[in-house]
């Protein structure tokens, strides 16, 4: 590990001016810490931020939801209104990690993880991600795990968050606090594609701090979940997953949304496959129909081409469960 300054901050204005001056925010440190362990991360000055008053969930106007940042993972898997209004969000965060990495890992914290590319990992190989320009290995090396939407010829890695999956496909907002003042992010904005800039990850201006992510309000009654396919299932990430919240009224889907993961580069928004559902009525026939357009755009890899057919099984399968046909 290489030499570090450490400064811990008391108000939002602190942590900016040390965020703007090149320091890193850490809170729980569940990612970071490694990095900086492998030496994959290097930063000069690192900015506690675990102390800021950025931990609460409140219920917002017409039945939304603010989840501050410095939220722990397990407090808010465990919060009444988020279990009540959004089990998708209990149930993406209750499959992540372990109970002890949950119990100290922030909301913010989590959709900032770097991916889990081994490549990106070791240091000896070529990674656009963390080195631009030296390559990707991963392009012809082994994966199996690796992205099949949303890629680029300088990237394939995926995101490796849950609970981003279902901010993603709840259409949430990232709130964020920088010298310029308060500004919001639609979740599908915050977190970028590599394209040719992998090492490019979030949409955050210098110094910039998230302080919430907000689900806006979403009609009711409103059924949702979240499964993850894993190669084990004790603390391993995903191969797919979906994430699906659905609104049937008088028997017919009137709002449908819909995301996977570990199948993209970011958390994957699926569009074809909620135009599919809305304005029809739950059926067998329908979650097939729609699931088949999961993997519109796929580029698979030599070693991922299975993750075709599984991510439309698993979103098919995840549609019959929250839509009540399974």
């Amino acid at each position: 590990m290489h030499p570090f300054a450490y400064t811990r901050v008391s108000d939002t204005r602190e942590a900016l001016n040390a965020g703007r001056s090149g320091g890193r925010y850490i809170a729980g440190g569940t990612t970071l810490v490694d990095l900086m362990r492998e030496t994959v991360e290097r930063p000069e000055t690192l900015v506690d931020i675990s102390g800021l008053p950025l931990d609460e969930i409140t219920v917002t106007e017409r039945g939304g939801l603010r989840i501050g940042a410095l939220v722990t993972m397990s407090e808010a898997a465990a919060h009444r209104k988020v279990r009540t209004l959004f089990p998708v969000i209990s149930e993406a965060l209750e499959l992540s990690a372990s109970a002890q990495l949950r119990n100290m890992a922030s909301i913010g914290g989590n959709i900032m993880q770097r991916t889990r590319c081994t490549y990106f990992r070791d240091v000896t190989a070529d990674c656009n991600k963390r080195e631009p320009g030296s390559g990707c290995a991963a392009l012809e090396g082994v994966n199996r795990t690796h992205a099949i939407l949303g890629t680029s010829d300088a990237c394939v890695a995926t995101h490796p968050s849950d609970v981003a999956v279902a901010f993603a496909a709840l259409e949430a907002q990232v709130r964020l606090l920088g010298p310029d003042g308060e500004r919001q992010v639609p979740f599908a904005d915050f977190l970028l594609r590599p394209g040719s800039t992998p090492n490019r990850e979030q949409a955050l201006g210098k110094g910039e701090l998230i302080t919430a992510v907000e689900i806006p309000p979403v009609p009711r009654p409103l059924k949702s979940g979240y499964l993850k396919v894993r190669d084990r299932q004790s603390y391993e990430f995903a191969l797919t997953s979906a994430a699906v919240a659905l609104h049937i009224k008088g028997g017919v889907i009137h709002v449908a949304k819909v995301a996977a993961g570990g199948v993209g580069t970011v958390p994957w928004k699926l569009p074809a496959v909620e135009r599919h559902l809305v304005g029809e009525r739950p059926s067998d026939a329908l979650w097939t129909a729609a699931a088949a357009k999961a993997a519109e755009g796929a580029r698979p890899l030599q070693h991922n081409r299975f993750k075709v057919e599984l991510l439309k099984r698993t979103v098919e399968r995840q549609l019959r469960i929250v839509g009540g046909t399974k």
